[in-house]
């Protein structure tokens, strides 16, 4: 009988997923593990691996179709035994050990890991199933991946894809009132509709959510960064001298992590179900990123434990696989407080949404030289103004106030933030 490939369960709750690309065509006789699908879930575009080898018989899904888990998406026939991978050509060396031996199907078919990584393996030639994993339950990482294959150079970046054609609109799932109907626009002149891409449709959903679920409060403040900003402009040229694009959202990361752990309010989860709330003793900071996708919010974990260099690194790399498409679920989950950085856009201040099921967000507009009294003199003072939105539930007026002060004091004494930076 043929044998069909469903839309597997990618975990953390999600249910659907848009196709983006089909790899294969029907008639091609392909290999187990061998890409066959690109999908953007709510959380990242990833790769699935064909389970099986074997004669593609029927492909059930198009680019630009949304498909619920467990819906079928190729059809391969079983008569066509599977076939081998041809071998892959590497930089290593002969001596190269057994852990980056070409992977083989049947050991790495078994492994606990994303598409991505399993992807990636394949582009270094390490072998899964030879990898002990770090992540949760034993699931291998990409960081397990290159430790694994060291002295590998540097991956080339992909090749840009042509965008697909949008497929049929899908409606929003709706949450709280029936909206009123919207009015004929086109008896005040020509309209054109649009369908929501995937990614964008999963913003709207999540946006609101959070503004329906959430009563918001915002506190404003800003900060004098001007001795921060020497320091930064000071060290350009040395951080780019060890690979390191120094920013001042870097030290936003850190100076909120640090302020965290004194208010652990803030890096919280309400479950009203149970009349609880869920402090969270890791800090694990998401960053908003804009693509030409949408705002995407990967994760940096345990930022209150990294110097700020190590930090600048690990966010330089992070926002580049969100901009290339190449980020994993590993990378965009799992965040206790989100920051976002509008001062390249300009403005002076905005009023960002929390990210749900988060409790806090804090927004960073452009710093401006402005005319600042000190000493009983006016000087030039270069402010950065910061907005903190969180969750009147868990915390009140009072409490925002001083989370924002101790953000805004380390920011204007900057020693605080370098250690061993």
């Amino acid at each position: 009988m043929p044998r069909t490939f469903s839309l597997p369960d990618l975990g953390e709750g999600l249910i659907e997923a848009e196709i983006i690309a089909v790899l294969v065509r029907e008639g091609d006789v392909i290999r187990e593990d061998a890409p066959l699908l690109e999908v953007e879930t709510d959380k990242a575009q990833v790769e699935i691996p064909s389970p099986m080898g074997g004669r593609v018989e029927t492909i059930h899904v198009r680019p630009g179709q949304t498909v619920k888990v467990g819906a079928p998406l190729v059809t391969f026939a079983d008569a066509a035994p599977a076939v081998s991978a041809p071998p892959r050509p590497s930089a290593a060396p002969p001596t190269m050990p057994a852990a980056r031996a070409a992977p083989a199907a049947r050991a790495a078919g078994s492994v606990a890991a994303t598409p991505a990584t399993r992807r990636l393996a394949r582009e270094l030639g390490v072998d899964l199933g030879a990898v002990r994993g770090s992540g949760p339950g034993g699931r291998v990482l990409d960081a397990d991946v290159r430790a694994a294959a060291p002295g590998q150079p540097a991956r080339a970046a992909a090749p840009v894809r042509p965008a697909e054609p949008a497929g049929p609109a899908t409606p929003l799932e709706r949450i709280g009132p029936e909206p009123p109907p919207l009015p004929r626009f086109e008896q005040w002149g020509p309209v054109e509709r649009a369908p929501l891409s995937h990614l964008r449709r999963t913003i709207a959903h999540r946006m609101t959510l959070s503004a329906t679920l959430i009563p918001h409060v915002t506190h404003f403040d800003r900060a004098d960064i001007t001795d921060l900003d020497a320091i930064i402009t000071r060290n350009l040229e040395a951080a780019r001298g060890r690979g390191v694009t120094l920013t001042l959202t870097a030290f936003l990361l850190r100076a909120a992590a640090l302020a965290l752990v004194r208010h652990p309010t803030f890096n919280a989860s309400l479950d009203p179900a149970a009349g609880e709330m869920i402090l969270k003793r890791y800090y694990h900071l998401g960053v908003a990123v804009a693509t030409e996708r949408g705002l995407i919010v990967p994760v940096l974990r345990d930022v209150e434990r990294k110097p700020v260099l190590e930090i600048a690194r690990e966010l330089g790399a992070l926002a580049q696989r969100v901009r290339e498409g190449k980020a994993t679920l590993e990378d965009l989950r799992g965040g206790t407080f989100t920051l976002t950085n509008m001062g390249a856009l300009g403005g002076t201040a905005a009023l960002p949404i929390i990210n749900y099921p988060e409790v806090a967000i804090l927004g960073v507009a452009r710093a401006r030289l402005e005319p600042v009294v000190r000493g009983g003199q006016i000087v030039p003072r270069l402010l950065l103004p910061l907005t903190l939105t969180f969750d009147h539930r868990v915390a009140d007026g009072a409490d925002g106030a001083r989370f924002a002060a101790e953000i805004v004091g380390m920011l204007e004494a900057p020693e605080r933030l370098l250690g061993e930076w």
